[in-house]
């Protein structure tokens, strides 16, 4: 929801037909957010978020029917992608433990993507093998709140052995 909160505000942009449709997809947005933030704080369960969110879940397919018509070609192109969308964005009204943000998945990507600036990546098949390799071994471990530089220790001396790689997913 958060990235089309970012889609809608470029519909509103546009001008013209596409930002009265963006404007009105922003407002339902933001809706939405208070009603999780409102949840998340546990100012009501789940099935009220759910009894809340039904008005807006309905709203939003409306006005994305009704944009499939929009006399802006893209808008009505966007509102034609996003209605097949529909079931997967309100996934976290349903399920525990999803949300209506991709801050999670953001905050384990960032090390990766400061690293690529910085080292402004790699040049070779076997450099961007390495690179994925060894950012999933340091996110896994850290996740799991385990040593990574003890992971590479034992890893090492497992290769320098012959012996197989110790496993990322086994508790020590």
């Amino acid at each position: 929801m958060v990235h089309l909160k970012r889609d809608f505000q470029k519909l509103v942009d546009r001008g013209g037909p596409a930002a009265r449709l963006g404007k009105k997809l922003q407002r339902i947005a933001a809706r939405v957010f208070e009603e999780w933030h409102l949840f998340r704080g546990g100012t009501f369960g789940r099935r009220a978020l759910q009894n809340h969110l039904d008005g807006e879940a309905r709203a939003l397919e409306r006005l994305l029917r009704a944009g499939r018509r929009c006399a802006d070609p893209k808008a009505a192109a966007f509102c034609e992608n996003l209605l097949a969308l529909v079931p997967a964005l309100w996934r976290f009204v349903v399920t525990e433990g999803v949300e209506p943000t991709n801050n999670h998945a953001e905050r384990l990507l960032r090390r990766a993507v400061l690293w690529r600036k910085n080292a402004f990546g790699s040049h070779s098949a076997g450099g961007c093998r390495f690179v994925e390799r060894l950012l999933t071994v340091v996110q896994t471990r850290r996740l799991q709140g385990r040593s990574v530089l003890r992971y590479l220790y034992e890893a090492l001396v497992a290769h320098r052995s012959g012996l197989p790689s110790p496993s990322l997913l086994s508790a020590q």
